[in-house]
């Protein structure tokens, strides 16, 4: 027995069990959508407007301001795809770059090339 008892944990409720008193007759699937644990999405009714918790937030769902989440999020998604877009363009821009300095070298190293054998060719011509 532990010296200090958890006083905070509740105990576990049975579940619910139907009046056998009860003249209203329930089927199977009707008892166990009332009588079950599971819980379904939590919806909210505030005059005109209704909004469902879900994944931690309140959406709206109906009213003037669920128009405006709708939107706002269409806009996100555009926002998001807009953001991919644009970092696979800089990504094509910075191997666009890195191969013209690469070409730009070859280059460099061909010409100097050819000027190392111009100036070889003059030399050993003269020498004949």
């Amino acid at each position: 027995m532990p010296l200090f008892p958890n006083k905070f944990s509740p105990k576990r409720l049975p579940n619910r069990k139907s009046d056998p008193n009860s003249t209203r007759v329930i089927d199977t699937s009707t008892n166990d959508q009332e009588f079950s644990t599971a819980i379904g999405p939590i919806k909210l009714r505030l005059g005109d407007q209704e909004a469902v918790f879900e994944n931690g937030q309140w959406i709206p769902e109906s009213g003037p301001v669920s128009g405006k989440h709708k939107e706002n999020e269409k806009l996100r998604l555009i926002i998001k795809r807009l953001e991919d877009e644009n970092n696979m363009l800089k990504l094509k821009a910075e191997i666009l770059l890195d191969m013209l300095t690469q070409t730009t070298a070859e280059s460099h190293l061909q010409l100097k090339e050819i000027d190392k054998f111009k100036s070889a060719g003059g030399k050993s011509h003269l020498k004949r």
